[in-house]
């Protein structure tokens, strides 16, 4: 089912207490051609970056910490399931129960796109039921997903502007983007959430 705004409320709640470690979880990707973020162009006419060739692309499955606001970032040629699930990994890294460190239970906050709901995903949810919980978000309501502003932040703050040679170019700088991103961690402020593809 979907959460409820109550429930939404509680979960934001028992985050700040420190009872739960909650993640919103959702995917985007970036094109080695140029994003095109905020710049000067004639009235009337439209913005032109010269690129050569054909505009690759990186998906970005990822998830971002709702108090730390840490994010991490698997990237992809692909946009699949085996993604989504190689992205699980990097949270049993990071949140996972090991030997000798109390794990928090975690809140995973996605959407009912089909590359988690598939039957590869399900199973690897599945196999982290002990720790990990899924709460899945209404269909259509990207506002409800934190992560959707930071995907903005990243693409016009790190990657627009410029055209990167190949796709390995725009990995690495994906990865530096999130790394430079994480350092500064700010605060969280429920007052601008904005939307992104």
């Amino acid at each position: 089912g979907a959460i409820p705004a109550g429930a939404e409320m509680r979960g934001l709640g028992r985050a700040a207490a420190g009872d739960i470690v909650l993640l919103y979880g959702d995917e985007s990707e970036a094109l080695t051609h140029p994003c095109l973020a905020r710049a000067w162009a004639k009235s009337g006419a439209g913005l032109r970056v010269p690129a050569p060739g054909h505009a690759q692309k990186v998906a970005m499955p990822g998830s971002l910490a709702h108090i730390t606001r840490s994010l991490f970032v698997q990237t992809s040629p692909t946009r699949c399931s085996s993604d989504f699930v190689a992205h699980l990994q990097q949270l049993d890294e990071a949140y996972g129960p090991k030997p000798g460190r109390a794990a928090k239970p975690v809140v995973l906050v996605e959407d009912n796109g089909p590359i988690h709901t598939s039957r590869l995903s399900r199973a690897a949810l599945a196999a982290r039921a002990h720790w990990l919980t899924v709460e899945w978000l209404p269909k259509y309501a990207p506002e409800l997903n934190d992560i959707e502003a930071v995907w903005r932040d990243l693409k016009a703050h790190h990657l627009a502007h410029q055209t990167f040679k190949n796709t390995d170019a725009l990995d690495q700088a994906i990865h530096a983007a999130v790394h430079a991103r994480n350092q500064q961690r700010r605060p969280h402020s429920l007052a601008k959430r904005r939307i992104s593809a």
